[in-house]
């Protein structure tokens, strides 16, 4: 229980933990503990704790994600359940869970949703706002299959969260684990936890509007592909159709008077140039996921793996760049032929300018992914996420 001047409940959860610690003892002969990471209280929360037969671990990372993983490090168990002692929760909840991370499970949520909410435990913007957007989001970003992302009563494999490699200091520790579980395709069970109010005089640490921000860019910050990848294809998608119209109205290709001109031609080339600067971003964060062991190799990548390599992005980059120094060489040579009269279009112009960002973009780019890989030539090698992986594997058991 990650604790933070909790003096008030602290009688009441520890008594509650270890009530449901005699019913998993009474189920699966398990024997537990109950952990008070505590964050830095000053009204004697650790001496009550302690009296009250739970061993308390001091942890000076301040925030709500750094207390729970502090507890989580210290523990001795296999399995770990995690609870804010507030009394908002029922740990007995937690005999369910522990039941199907023995069955095989690798974390186990709870649902409040389906365990039901008392009469003002939860806001009603958390309650219908927050909660439903936030597990939305991330459902679509990582097909979590869960409706509960941010409930605080759950239970991981110490095992499994050794592998996740968890990092957050605040809220979005909550969101973290979930997300980084669901890369790894780790077993996510889901039980009913039911929430009451909680027990203290004072106002909760949540900050709903400040943490809900925190979750949400977290979710993007772990999804190269929404936060990069989606506006990439977008932006390309709509620069190369601009151009594509700009080129057949230019060669009277399509009937009628051009309904696109110089305007829409300036468009397309900042579209076409962002969006590639977004796709090579989308590749470098996905390549730095996969080094840090928690996201696999997407499939297409390690097929292209032997040709995504620092050599050929600078071949590729190069290419581009010469390609725009010649097409800047016949726009000038066809501007001094008109002696010096303004271009009747602009489009070999703007392609020469597309050419040589998007050059120099890919050859910088191929330096920044180098970079990533640990300054190896080859941006995503096939053993990348298994040897992150056993490194982990190898810390844990330490």
């Amino acid at each position: 229980m990650p604790c933070l001047n909790e003096v008030q409940s602290l009688r009441h959860c520890i008594a509650n933990a270890l009530e449901a610690l005699d019913r998993i003892h009474a189920v699966h002969g398990l024997s537990g503990e109950v952990v008070i990471a505590d964050n830095g209280s000053t009204d004697g929360s650790q001496a009550l704790a302690a009296a009250l037969g739970a061993r308390v671990v001091n942890v000076s990372r301040k925030g709500y994600g750094a207390a729970i993983i502090g507890g989580f490090d210290a523990a001795y168990g296999r399995y770990l359940v995690m609870g804010d002692c507030d009394g908002s929760y029922d740990f007995n909840d937690a005999v369910a869970m522990v039941t199907r991370l023995v069955e095989g499970g690798d974390l186990c949520m709870g649902s409040r949703f389906k365990g039901g909410i008392a009469p003002g435990a939860m806001p009603w913007k958390n309650r219908y706002i927050g909660n439903p957007v936030l597990t939305g989001v991330l459902n679509l970003f990582f097909r979590s299959g869960i409706d509960d992302a941010h409930c605080g009563l759950r239970a991981i494999r110490k095992d499994c969260y050794a592998r996740l490699g968890l990092t957050s200091d605040g809220m979005e520790f909550a969101s973290e684990m979930v997300i980084k579980a669901s890369l790894l395709s780790m077993v996510i069970e889901q039980v009913p936890a039911t929430l009451s109010r909680d027990l203290r005089d004072r106002a909760p640490h949540l900050r709903p509007w400040r943490d809900g921000w925190r979750h949400l860019r977290y979710l993007f910050m772990l999804s190269p592909t929404w936060a990069f990848g989606v506006p990439a294809a977008l932006m390309m998608g709509a620069g190369a159709l601009i151009f594509v119209l700009l080129t057949l109205f230019t060669l009277h290709l399509l009937p009628g008077e051009p309904r696109l001109g110089v305007s829409w031609g300036i468009v397309g080339a900042f579209l076409l140039t962002t969006g590639h600067f977004a796709a090579v971003m989308a590749l470098a964060t996905h390549c730095y996921g996969v080094r840090q062991g928690y996201r696999p190799l997407r499939p297409i990548l390690r097929r292209l793996s032997p040709v995504l390599t620092l050599e050929n992005a600078l071949i590729a980059g190069g290419g581009a760049i010469i390609a725009s120094i010649l097409s800047f060489g016949a726009v000038i040579y066809w501007w001094t032929s008109l002696d010096f009269q303004a271009l009747p279009t602009t489009l070999p112009l703007l392609i020469s300018v597309v050419l040589g960002v998007t050059g120099m973009q890919t050859a910088l780019g191929g330096f920044l992914l180098s970079i990533i890989a640990g300054h190896d030539a080859q941006f995503c090698p096939d053993n990348a996420i298994s040897t992150q992986l056993l490194a982990l594997s190898a810390r844990s058991i330490w």
